[in-house]
């Protein structure tokens, strides 16, 4: 690769190192991972969504040409441990939710193991299934706690009286459907095991498409009860994950079966898009109850969201929506409850800016819901009830520039030019409206994560075991080690994606950059002090992650303002969007061309959670039926004319060495309210519920 020969290389947009491989299709993927003599596997799903197997009968698929093994719940091998539901894949006769793995089948082919799979009969004893998702139900539950360990619940002063009292209130509910991650590659694996021909256990290799290769290592050890030292996992490059691979989900553990029941073949296993819908996590349908009372003078005096969320009976999934309500905006009277309807469904999982991107939905609609009520500029609301300390912990700020932010994007954007009145603005049989929301995403740094820098053949060679879903990963850390080490990009190269590497933390919650970073630059400040400027061949040098003893002084986010343009026409409800902006705080920018990229994507998915995503359950069957890409509609390059994200300098010298504070997923968290908020100002028509359809503008 060309870079730059400038020793600082943090802030220089270089071309991705990856862009080459990715474009001329060298880059190895999990399921094109050359492997010599592969078979091939494939999973049988559940029919019904509750009850128990009567039985498998395995005889003609057996038959059938090329199969080479037939896994069921009574021929399959026991797990070491099944604490973990999820995980406990064909190990009794019960039936959790539809689409559950019931059988599978090995063959020498991909086609003889689809043939096969069809033929293997299964017999049901067919119970009712409870898949009714709703906040009227008597059985919700409070969980312990959130995802992130935080309580479900939190409360300061009256909120009931202070609602009551206040002059201008607004009490709504808003919705957020069902959605699926569908990154563009499926989720694989290819998986061998290879005994030690002395008896031993033998080891397992897996090519694993996830975002973090240490994670599925000690899962699948826990799992099948093996040592550390007897598991690899490779994963150079991720088709996206968007969440959906920051665990390992039934088709890793179903593939290790299927390797350890053929031992010395590598086993291919890619889940169909069908199969991604039940078995690969989904973000959950979500009830916000939202209520906010505010004085004549538009400060605050009561914020309120009270959550409803769906689970799976058999593994609990709570999803932190209820944060940002406690952190965003001042107000003497906080409430946020969390409940949970357990019901016979798949499991839901991580999806990008889990929390933040439905918990934001809610309030940043109500709060455009209120400016109206009160006659003020929805950005000059937010001005007024912005906080000096963070409202949920006391604690100071590192910083925010939330407002700045919004004053930013509204010159850039002409917001100042904006008639407050819905509905009043037409043009060709088009009615055109306005609308702005704010966006926060926590600034975290995980726990454990080690790097080792060595000198090989006169290069700086960083190893990590960090994971690069499309993000730029192989390039920013490039970048960050020549910045930390003071030399140029192209004396620097960095090793990501195998356990054999030292150990990384999952890629996720918008921290990889902020933790492997990090890492990296304990590593190479250890390296220069043994081995100054001109290091020998060989020389090398390990580091961890350094605690952040500053994040239990200040709280620590990035900030954001989405600004969109909605067109809705008169006669047919038809929307479209011919511009979205956004002007975001999120820390250092390590690479602009990177940043711009992912802060864009983010956005896009936002515009498809806004107008298109639906991911349509039918409660008679637990059956998602629009389960492919045909039907679960995404946004593509032709729904947005105008397409733009910018960021302010920011120096936040607390959040860690580098100043950064993650990007990834903010972009997705206040872009759906802007988008509802454009269309209830372009027709006077206000949808509470996502998505936004021409039905509900007619």
């Amino acid at each position: 690769m060309t870079g730059t020969l400038e020793p600082r290389a943090i802030g220089a947009g270089l071309e991705r190192r990856d862009g080459p491989q990715k474009v001329l299709g060298t880059a190895t993927y999990a399921d094109d991972t050359p492997a010599a003599d592969p078979v091939y596997c494939r999973i049988v799903q559940a029919s019904i969504a509750r009850g128990r197997i009567t039985g498998v009968d395995p005889a003609v698929a057996r038959t059938a040409g090329g199969v080479l093994a037939v896994l069921t719940p009574a021929t399959a091998e026991r797990l070491a441990d099944t604490g973990d539901a999820e995980y406990a894949i064909l190990q009794d006769d019960e039936v959790h939710f539809r689409g559950q793995v019931v059988a599978v089948v090995v063959a020498e082919t991909f086609e003889q193991a689809r043939y096969a799979a069809d033929l293997v009969d299964l017999g049901y004893d067919e119970q009712p299934g409870d898949t009714h998702f709703s906040a009227d139900r008597s059985d919700l539950y409070r969980p312990e706690q959130v995802e992130t360990g935080d309580p479900p619940d939190s409360a300061e002063g009256d909120v009931d009286a202070a609602v009551a009292a206040g002059p201008v209130r607004i009490e709504r509910v808003y919705r957020t459907p069902m959605l699926h991650n569908n990154p563009m590659e499926p989720h694989a694996t290819t998986a061998l095991w290879e005994p030690d021909g002395h008896g031993g256990s033998g080891s397992l290799t897996l090519w694993d498409s996830t975002q973090g290769v240490h994670t599925v290592r000690d899962t699948m050890c826990t799992v099948l009860g093996l040592e550390p030292e007897q598991v690899r996992v490779v994963c150079p490059y991720v088709g996206g994950g968007f969440g959906s691979k920051g665990i390992p989900h039934q088709n890793v553990v179903t593939a290790a079966l299927a390797a350890r029941a053929v031992p010395g073949r590598p086993v291919r296993l890619a889940l169909t898009r069908q199969q991604m819908f039940s078995l690969a996590g989904y973000r959950p349908p979500i009830i916000q109850q939202v209520a906010l009372a505010a004085g004549d003078d538009g400060r605050l005096t009561a914020i309120a969201n009270d959550v409803v969320e769906q689970t799976s009976r058999i593994k609990e999934f709570a999803e932190q929506t209820v944060l940002p309500a406690r952190t965003m905006y001042a107000a003497p009277n906080r409430r946020t409850t969390t409940r949970l309807a357990a019901l016979d469904v798949p499991i839901p999982s991580w999806m990008r800016a889990p929390g933040e991107c439905p918990g934001m939905f809610g309030p940043e609609v109500a709060m455009d819901e209120l400016a109206h009520e009160l006659g003020i500029d929805p950005i000059e609301l937010r001005v007024r009830n912005e906080p000096d300390t963070d409202p949920d912990s006391g604690l100071p700020f590192s910083s925010r520039n939330l407002l700045a932010c919004l004053r930013r994007g509204a010159e850039d954007f002409g917001w100042p030019d904006r008639d407050p009145r819905p509905g009043v603005r037409s043009h060709g049989g088009w009615r055109w409206g306005t609308g702005v929301a704010a966006s926060v995403y926590p600034t975290m740094r995980m726990p454990a994560s080690e790097a080792e820098i060595a000198r090989v053949d006169g290069r700086y060679v960083a190893r990590i075991g960090a994971a690069d879903l499309g993000t730029g990963t192989w390039t920013a850390l490039v970048q960050i080690v020549a910045d930390a080490l003071d030399v140029a990009v192209d004396e620097v190269d960095v090793q990501i994606g195998d356990t054999e590497h030292p150990m990384a933390s999952v890629a996720g919650g918008s921290s990889g950059i902020n933790t492997w970073g990090s890492t990296l630059v304990v590593t190479a400040q250890e390296f220069r002090k043994r081995f100054g400027d001109d290091p020998a061949d060989g020389d090398a040098a390990r580091g961890e992650v350094p605690q952040n003893d500053a994040a239990q002084r200040y709280a620590m986010s990035a900030y954001g303002a989405q600004f969109a343009e909605v067109a809705v026409h008169a006669d047919t409800g038809e929307i479209r969007v011919p511009r979205l902006h956004g002007t975001f705080a999120v820390g250092r920018v390590v690479n602009p061309r990177l940043a711009r990229s992912q802060l864009l994507g983010g956005m896009t998915m936002g515009l498809g959670m806004a107008l298109h995503e639906h991911s349509l359950f039918d409660p008679r069957t637990g059956h998602v039926v629009n389960h492919d890409l045909a039907e679960y509609h995404l946004p593509s390059q032709a729904d947005v004319a105008d397409l733009r994200a910018d960021w302010i300098d920011e120096h936040d010298p607390h959040v860690n060495p580098m100043g950064t504070k993650g990007l990834g997923e903010i972009g997705i968290v206040g872009t759906a309210a802007a988008v509802a908020n454009a269309a209830w100002h372009a027709t006077g028509v206000r949808v509470r519920d996502l998505p936004v359809t021409l039905d509900a503008m007619l």
